[in-house]
């Protein structure tokens, strides 16, 4: 049966985003734009994004991965390398990250280059983590087909008595990315569709800015 969404309308008039009001770096523009959604209530997880990749089978994938860290150096996520997202990303390292606020009607689209921080920087993260995600990283063969749940409940118990009163190590299949832009697309919803989009290009050292239409 097909379902009528034609009447899913919203009009967007939070604010506007002009050239003038922008920052000349895009990454301190994101910094401006990720507080003050931080400061105003409406979204759970802030640092919620989109990450698309090329899979091996040559079709795009998205999913949503929580970004942990970020500076001029690039923006850190983690995961397990042997998944999906990992083995799409060891052939083709290209990347795109989305972070959408309904709250305050904007959009950032990042596109980069993902490459493996080093052991030090995603042991220290680890061992950040709670006990039961740390576990969870040694009980869950990501991306794999599994029989059942039973699976799952039945290697979180041997990993458990396996780190029994002791630090769990980090698992060697397990790390972080670091994606360092190519380019920042900045986007705020304005009335009547004609919405304000703002395209940083890496130039060398630099970045370009221009305006594109909506």
């Amino acid at each position: 049966m097909a379902e009528d969404l034609s009447d899913y309308r919203k009009s967007y008039e939070y604010s506007e985003l002009t050239r003038e009001q922008s920052e000349s770096n895009p990454f301190d523009q994101f910094k401006k734009w990720f507080e003050e959604v931080e400061q105003r209530e409406g979204v759970d997880e802030v640092n919620a994004m989109t990450i698309s990749t090329i899979g091996l089978d040559g079709f795009p994938k998205n999913r949503v991965v929580l970004l942990k860290s970020y500076d001029k150096d690039g923006f850190i996520f983690y995961t397990n390398y042997d998944s999906e997202k990992g083995r799409a990303l060891a052939a083709n390292p290209n990347i795109c990250l989305s972070f959408f606020w309904p709250n305050l009607e904007r959009q950032v689209i990042i596109k980069g280059t993902a490459t493996r921080v080093d052991e030090e920087t995603s042991t220290q993260y680890f061992h950040s983590r709670p006990k039961g995600s740390q576990l969870g990283a040694w009980v869950s063969p990501q991306s794999a087909i599994i029989p059942n749940r039973t699976f799952l409940e039945e290697r979180q118990e041997k990993y458990e008595e396996e780190f029994k009163n002791q630090e769990i190590p980090r698992p060697p299949h397990w790390g972080g990315y670091r994606v360092a832009p190519q380019s920042f697309e900045f986007w705020q919803g304005r009335p009547n569709r004609l919405h304000d989009r703002l395209l940083y290009t890496r130039r060398d050292s630099d970045w370009d800015c221009n305006r594109l239409a909506p």
